[in-house]
């Protein structure tokens, strides 16, 4: 998704699905994008990352993802995009079906509103192409309403899910609220990043889906687009709704570095 670098998403196994955003993605955007000299309305970027996790919860089953998108920006305010990864979470929970890719569609409208002071506003498509996949299983694609305040190194934003949220039924209405810091160090291009986030997972069927989820890492600008990025992420997620099918917990905290092209 874009300051979409980080999903989280969730699935329902009969009315939960298990659930599987790289370092790169709350997913269309990472938290420090490599810099491109002058760039136009039109902007790619392309990520290699050690795991894709969204919103702290793994989607790729804590293997390697490969990610990328492109967007276009009007110098009004106004911008749309697409964002896409491999993940693995909706087939790990629904053996024999095949959904290796979620697609992500987003548009809005930003802008400095005072000196410092950044507003974003939008709606965000989190789309997941599948075949064979269960019918009585809830439908993973979701949409949520978005809205951004950034002032100086800090950004604070607040998503609301206006459909079922990631596979969980009855999920309408969920919400996320995090706070993300990205500090210039002024040392070697290094940006020093974090990030705290609450996901509330609607509906009285989900009674512990809901999580907190931080994050703490380093960006270091390599320069001619290309930065690259580690961290530390770490859930409070009940293990027993976020599992794996090997049984682990998919928001156990790991370590993860990611490298990043913008084009």
């Amino acid at each position: 998704m874009k300051t979409k670098f980080l999903t989280l998403s969730a699935i329902s196994a009969a009315c939960l699905m298990t659930m599987s955003t790289a370092m790169a993605a709350d997913a269309p955007a990472a938290d420090a994008p490599a810099a491109v000299p002058d760039p136009g309305p039109v902007t790619a970027n392309v990520t290699l990352g050690s795991e894709y996790r969204y919103r702290g919860i793994s989607q790729s089953n804590s293997k390697p993802t490969i990610q990328g998108g492109f967007d276009y920006a009007h110098e009004s305010g106004f911008y749309v995009g697409n964002w896409n990864s491999n993940i693995s979470w909706l087939s790990d929970a629904a053996p024999g079906s095949s959904a290796p890719i979620e697609m992500d569609f987003y548009g809005g409208y930003k802008k400095e509103v005072a000196e410092g002071l950044t507003l974003d506003g939008g709606i965000l498509q989190y789309y997941y192409p599948t075949s064979n996949y269960p019918s009585a299983l809830t439908n993973p694609n979701t949409t949520e309403l978005y809205i951004a305040g950034t002032y100086s190194f800090a950004t604070l934003k607040y998503s609301y899910a206006v459909s079922d949220l990631f596979g969980f039924a009855g999920s309408k209405g969920s919400s996320y609220l995090d706070l993300a810091l990205n500090y210039d160090t002024g040392v070697e291009g290094i940006v020093l990043n974090g990030h705290v986030g609450y996901q509330k997972v609607a509906g009285s069927a989900n009674p512990n889906a809901s999580y907190t989820d931080w994050k703490v890492g380093l960006t270091k600008d390599l320069g001619h687009g290309m930065n690259v990025a580690v961290a530390y992420i770490g859930t409070n997620a009940d293990g027993t709704v976020y599992v794996s099918p090997t049984g682990q917990n998919l928001g156990r905290g790991t370590g993860l570095i990611s490298f990043t092209k913008a084009f």
